[in-house]
């Protein structure tokens, strides 16, 4: 999973746009983050609940880990590149977007 590829998946999401913050790109829904990437290109970051975090931790380990201090502990979720396969990845943007998207976007789209 290349650092391209990350973005073509989190851009195709409804709704979803990109941004920057801090000097990394992000992307974001309803004007709120829900998926980044590390400035060097390696990492992907996602905004999950605890229990998606164990989750993923579980499903694929070695590949995702939590985000350093109290942003871990509420889910914001690391995610190494390399190693990593596309539906993995599709499945884990898509919960961050549904865990950001605004309510009203997500009944709008019947999600």
């Amino acid at each position: 999973m290349t650092p391209d590829d990350f973005r073509r998946l989190a851009l195709a999401l409804p709704r979803a746009e990109p941004n920057a913050h801090m000097g990394h790109p992000d992307f974001r829904v309803g004007g709120k983050i829900f998926a980044s990437l590390d400035g060097g290109g390696t990492q992907g970051g996602l905004k999950l609940s605890p229990e998606q975090q164990e989750m993923l931790m579980d499903a694929v380990p070695g590949q995702f880990s939590p985000a350093a201090g109290a942003w871990g502990r509420r889910g914001w979720t690391m995610m190494r590149l390399d190693g990593v396969d596309e539906p993995t990845v599709t499945s884990a943007l898509t919960m961050a977007w549904r865990n950001t998207a605004p309510p009203k976007l997500l009944r709008e789209l019947g999600v």
